[in-house]
């Protein structure tokens, strides 16, 4: 036997090997991403679509907090904004995406008593 012969026998036998080393090499990598996955999207989106159901939820009379940090109730809820009230006499527009609580009974009782 030729010492090409041998050469391409050995190379032939290797490269399934090849391919298995080749997978586990790559497990890290998948099980960083699923570890990822896991800790990291599946919360956001959970956040996300509460969010997205709070807002939904809102009607007006409802109190607010803004992602800003300004309090306002609810006037009137559009399509893609919110007309709010923060003040006698003072109506501003705000985004949907930038409220951040809806406040509740209890909360509405603590906010008055605090001003």
């Amino acid at each position: 036997m030729s010492f090409l012969t041998l050469f391409s026998v050995s190379g032939q036998q290797s490269a399934p090997a090849g391919q298995g080393n080749m997978l586990v090499g790559l497990l890290p990598f998948i099980l960083v991403f699923v570890i990822f996955y896991l800790l990291i999207i599946m919360p956001q989106r959970k956040k996300q679509k509460q969010h997205q159901q709070m807002v939904a939820n809102l009607k007006p009379g409802d109190r607010i907090i803004t992602s800003g940090g300004i309090f306002g109730t609810v006037m009137d809820v559009h399509p893609d904004r919110i007309e709010l009230k923060i003040a006698a006499n003072v109506k501003v527009d705000i985004l949907k995406s930038a409220v951040a609580i809806i406040l509740t009974d209890k909360e509405k009782t603590e906010t008055k008593e605090s001003t």
